[in-house]
């Protein structure tokens, strides 16, 4: 009976959760049986099938991750692929050069011959998923530790992996959910040969730059084009000039009848990760430790790289998507500090966790769920500086090519020094490429100042332990000369030296670089755990794990969907407005227009130029068709949706599973979303699917795209 009461509860609960749609990221697979009578309210005209099958073609079958960070959408019968601008950055850069800078000039192939081929690029399809719930857990029980549950859970998973990838036909990944309380594998296809077909420049792709990111209004053509290739059979292929371009099972109709407030909007994507089931320590802990760290190393980084971009060409294509994803996720954190701590986000846990830890410690409950929040607590209580330290560390080691050269190039160096010579012949022409595009990519000047400022800032800022080369480097006060020496000492920042040292390699040099022997220190200390951290992490995971249960359990949260881990999800919501804003010119402020775009524009600035052609298109107002039917042409709009990173090219559908638009970012108000969903003021932001077109056919000339697409009104 006392379960029944916990079922009914559940139920009541999710019923009431349905008049709050907007929130949540769905799995495909349950669709029919949690969402789809209330889609069909909101406007869907699909059914569950046509979206997810496994045994027809769906709007599944049209969506895929894109180079593992991104989704993107196929858009036509030939493979024409469709994201943001900022997901195709880094192959834009790969492929400019000050000569052919596509970055700031933009690119469109004016036939298939011409597009061109990034060296790794990949996209991913999504074939199927299944619950392998019930057969992981199986094999483990309450009485089991943590590290023996967690081999025994790995050793299943690589099974059923195994079991369902056909030979290495697909790619297959079991991924827990619920903190561990849930199981679900997925079935994927990858295709390898990626071409770049068109990119707007710079000045519309990323126009507002860092200033306008996470704002609205918002005035970005945030996207790019590219296509994939297949075998003459449509089956996945490395690069060659006799594949085609891949004939999907399902491409995405385009309508350009353009959107209205409350229009219903989903969208399809790979959200990378969100916390909502995070306990209030673990908040305290981010906004105050973590986060800090995390936003005054990246704009230290910044500044270090962007003195160097100013002044070369070279220096800024080669460091531009470095630079740019440290400046998202700079912006990202200080705006979940100050979102977080506005909403008072952890004491709302905190309270919620009280009520859970007198329903936890009721005599029924008590053996399985009664410490779970001070073991929780106690855990963040004992690594919160810990935290910062690691902060500090890691944004040093992730922006800094040495500080990390020891796991990457100069590990590729030491296997090579330790092989044979079969093995050193087999190794070395790998090598040689390696190191070429190292130094094709890396800026002496610019690496060093990242490095010096770096370790200056974690030296006096962390506040815990240090590295035990950084503490005897900084004895005496300062590293920047030690830093200099080591520089001018070490093979590893000349292209000579690593030449040389592939004719004579040798493990004791290696070992002995000083910059070698620094990034070695730095990456054992940022691993290093003690026992005693070993056991309080043991315990955090199972006490976390039991929350998550609990919480489910007693009703004490209403959360139904898994928290975003790069798997493939559904949204749905609508077009909705933010509250009037007197910087937006458009009626209602749901959308934005190019002439709000020439508004903000500022001659030969770096974030708020714009192209001549452009002004003079909106002067003249020759849209084309795809101009608002009140004849303004439209560039931004609003939804409801429920995204994160990850989502970044997502498509945008309307209630016939036609594109309307695609997903690039989140207003400021969205900054705490990872975490708490906001109902009134959490906003995704999309390009309009016309702006899409309308740069493409009356900016760019490239008509010929368009025209493979397949339009709809």
């Amino acid at each position: 009976m006392k379960q029944f009461k916990r079922i009914t509860l559940a139920l009541f609960l999710f019923v009431g959760i349905f008049v709050r749609a907007d929130e949540g990221m769905w799995f495909l697979m349950f669709i029919d049986r949690l969402n789809h009578r209330d889609m069909q309210k909101m406007g869907l005209q699909l059914t569950a099938e046509e979206i997810y099958s496994i045994n027809n073609s769906s709007l599944k079958d049209a969506v895929v991750q894109f180079n593992g960070g991104c989704t993107a959408e196929l858009i036509s019968k030939d493979g024409l692929l469709l994201t943001n601008h900022h997901c195709g950055y880094d192959a834009i850069a790969e492929l400019s050069t000050p000569e052919n800078d596509y970055l700031t000039n933009g690119f469109w192939a004016a036939d298939r011959s011409q597009e061109l081929k990034p060296k790794s690029l990949y996209v991913r399809f999504f074939v199927r998923m299944d619950d392998c719930t019930k057969r992981i857990m199986s094999k483990v029980s309450d009485n089991m530790s943590e590290a023996e549950r967690e081999k025994i859970i790995r050793d299943e998973i690589a099974l059923i992996e195994k079991e369902n990838s056909e030979g290495g036909k697909y790619v297959v990944s079991v991924r827990s959910f619920f903190q561990g309380n849930e199981f679900y594998f997925f079935v994927y296809q990858d295709y390898k040969d990626v071409r770049l077909v068109g990119t707007p420049p710079n000045s519309i792709g990323k126009f507002g730059g860092d200033t306008d990111n996470w704002e609205w209004p918002r005035h970005t053509g945030d996207f790019s084009m590219f296509r994939v290739y297949a075998d003459a059979n449509g089956n996945p292929a490395d690069f060659s000039t006799t594949n085609v371009p891949l004939h999907p099972k399902h491409h995405l109709p385009i309508n350009l009848s353009g959107v209205k407030e409350g229009d219903f909007a989903m969208i399809m994507g790979y959200p990378g990760r969100t916390n909502r089931w995070l306990p209030a320590g673990g908040i305290d802990q981010n906004v105050k430790y973590a986060y800090p760290a995390w936003v005054e190393a990246s704009k230290t980084a910044m500044d270090a790289m962007k003195t160097y971009m100013d002044k070369d060409a070279g220096v800024r294509l080669n460091y531009a998507s470095k630079y740019a994803r440290t400046a998202n996720y700079w912006k990202n954190r200080q705006g979940m500090i100050d979102a977080l701590t506005k909403f008072q986000t952890a004491a709302a846990k905190a309270k919620n966790e009280a009520k859970f830890d007198a329903w936890a410690n009721k005599p029924e409950n008590k053996a399985k769920y009664g410490s779970v929040v001070s073991t929780l607590n106690n855990f963040y209580s004992a690594t919160n500086d810990k935290s910062r330290h690691d902060n500090y560390l890691s944004i040093l080691v992730r922006n800094s090519e040495y500080a990390g050269i020891s796991r990457g190039l100069g590990a590729q160096l030491m296997a090579y020094a330790k092989a044979n010579d079969t093995k050193r012949s087999a190794m070395k022409a790998d090598l040689v490429a390696m190191i070429n595009e190292f130094f094709e990519t890396t800026y002496g000047p610019a690496e060093m100042d990242v490095l010096i400022n770096g370790l200056d800032l974690y030296a006096a800022k962390a506040n815990y332990e240090l590295a035990n080369g950084v503490a005897s480097m900084y004895a005496d006060g300062s590293s920047k000369n030690e830093v200099r020496a080591m520089f001018a000492m070490s093979i590893l920042t000349s292209k000579n030296g690593m030449l040389a040292f592939l004719e004579a390699p040798s493990e004791g040099q290696l070992s002995n670089d000083p910059l070698f022997k620094l990034s070695t220190d730095l990456l054992a200390h940022l691993m290093k755990r003690s026992d005693e951290l070993v056991k309080l992490t043991d315990d955090y995971n199972r006490a976390y794990r039991l929350l998550v249960a609990g919480l489910r359990e007693s009703g004490l949260s209403t959360i139904l969907y898994p928290d975003a881990n790069s798997t493939l999800r559904l949204t749905y919501g609508k077009v909705s407005a933010l509250p009037a804003d007197k910087r937006n010119d458009a009626k209602i402020n749901n959308y934005t227009t190019l002439q709000g775009t020439i508004n903000k524009y500022k001659p030969n600035d770096e974030e708020f130029d714009l192209p001549q052609r452009l002004i003079e298109l909106n002067a003249k107002k020759d849209f084309g068709p795809y101009a608002d039917k009140a004849g303004y042409m439209p560039v931004n709009f609003l939804t409801n949706n429920d995204i994160t990173g990850g989502n970044s090219g997502s498509p945008v559908l309307n209630g016939k599973g036609e594109l309307i638009g695609l997903a690039f970012d989140g207003n400021i108000e969205a900054m705490a979303g990872d975490v708490i969903f906001d109902q009134k003021l959490q906003k995704t932001i999309n390009v309009d699917i016309r702006y899409v077109l309308f740069i493409i056919d009356k900016y760019a000339g490239a008509k010929h795209i368009v025209d493979e697409m397949t339009i709809v009104k």
